[in-house]
């Protein structure tokens, strides 16, 4: 059952993208992240209640932690995110996040002094040649020229603020549980988008979202981080952290046929062969152990 759980959390996960390309022409960023985060909170605070038993006390001298995890994790990759949607396809934007782990993976070498073995160097150079074919879409001579878009770009900022996030997590678990950090950082992170979302008109504006739209900010709201997280943690509970992580490896995947049969958008060679090199650099790089 966990693994039908985790497969399906890889498909929620993928469709994050698919609700997000709904949205992202019609409701400004900070109004989309504000809402989605909202719902999430929401089910965030009765989950840690039923797994904690109470919300947890937060320690004075963690409420900075807490409040940069929301800044980079909710705030910033939210805004990238929806942003980013806007000038780039949902395919292509799955696949430059999917290298989160590699970056990660760089991270610990540079600020915990983990070692890179060969075999996870050549999974690191796959990934990113892998990814780079998708930014340019077969014309990596672009690359070198600098002709990378708008949406590229903003998709890198999300890239970066989950890094960000991922290193900071590493720090506030050390007290903190999963669960409880992913909700007081959720909280931390509706907070600060709640002012500029209100200025953008988010409450006024509320009553024109379609239901399409209101059903794409739930579904990134509850399914998309909820159940998503809920899930994947079941998984590494029950299975361990390497068996569970596996299957982060079909997000993408799931977002590339989701929005070729629900967005209609092309499956060109490029994509393909660089979707197989991502994949297959982040397998290498995160399923082979680091040498210290």
């Amino acid at each position: 059952m966990i693994y039908f759980k985790l497969i399906l959390t890889a498909v929620f996960w993928g469709g994050t993208f698919i609700a997000g390309k709904f949205i992202s022409h019609t409701i400004d960023p900070y109004s989309a992240a504000f809402i989605r985060f909202l719902i999430a909170s929401f089910f965030l605070i009765l989950l840690t209640v039923k797994i904690e038993g109470h919300l947890p006390r937060i320690a004075p001298n963690k409420i900075w932690i807490i409040c940069l995890l929301g800044l980079t994790g909710i705030f910033s990759y939210n805004l990238f995110f929806f942003s980013g949607l806007k000038y780039i396809q949902a395919n292509q934007a799955s696949l430059i996040i999917a290298n989160n782990p590699i970056f990660i993976s760089l991270c610990a070498v540079l600020f915990f002094k983990e070692r890179l073995n060969t075999l996870k160097i050549a999974g690191l150079c796959l990934s990113v040649t892998g990814a780079l074919i998708v930014i340019s879409k077969g014309n990596l001579f672009d690359i070198l020229a600098l002709k990378i878009g708008k949406g590229e770009l903003l998709i890198f900022g999300c890239v970066a603020s989950w890094v960000t996030y991922s290193i900071l997590g590493k720090k506030a678990m050390n007290d903190l549980s999963p669960i409880v950090s992913v909700c007081y950082s959720s909280i931390a992170g509706t907070l600060l988008l709640f002012f500029p979302a209100f200025f953008k008109g988010v409450f006024s504006n509320m009553a024109s979202y379609q239901p399409l739209e209101w059903a794409s900010l739930f579904y990134l709201g509850f399914f998309g981080t909820v159940l998503g997280f809920f899930w994947y943690y079941e998984g590494i509970k029950q299975i361990g952290p390497m068996k569970a992580g596996i299957f982060i490896n079909f997000v993408p995947i799931s977002a590339i046929v989701l929005s070729f049969f629900i967005l209609n958008e092309p499956m060109t060679l490029s994509l393909i062969i660089g979707a197989i090199m991502v994949i297959t650099g982040v397998y290498i790089t995160t399923t082979v152990n680091f040498k210290r």
